[in-house]
């Protein structure tokens, strides 16, 4: 499966919006999509009636939405949201006294998966 980075997602985004997006709307497209998360939610905790849809798979289609609509108004703001997330995350670490941040945290499974590599394990 291919992964994605949030640079490559903010180029797409920008791409797609750049022309015509406008602030205002996807915002009001991601508190949207945010309401549909809290439904989800909502039904999964059974404080809600559900049907026989697939719960799991609906959560994950919303946060991918919210997902879409936070990095598009990013993009089209010209914020570069890896280094924002990083240096927030950092920030947060110390405040909250996390054993590790974000960044550290990425540099030590690189270095756990290069090292499996290099030890002929996969």
């Amino acid at each position: 499966m291919m992964n994605v980075t949030v640079k490559e997602l903010e180029a797409y985004l920008l791409d797609h919006y750049g022309s015509g997006g406008i602030d205002q709307s996807l915002f009001m497209k991601l508190v949207e999509e945010i309401g549909e998360v809290a439904e989800v939610l909502n039904k999964k905790a059974g404080r809600k009636a559900r049907g026989s849809e697939d719960l799991q798979r609906q959560l994950g289609n919303e946060l991918a939405d919210v997902i879409h609509y936070a990095v598009a108004i990013a993009a089209l703001n010209g914020l570069d949201m890896n280094e924002i997330i990083l240096e927030k995350d950092k920030a947060a670490s110390v405040k909250y006294g996390h054993r590790t941040n974000l960044e550290q945290f990425i540099l030590d499974k690189r270095g756990e998966q290069s090292g499996a590599a290099g030890n002929g394990q996969s």
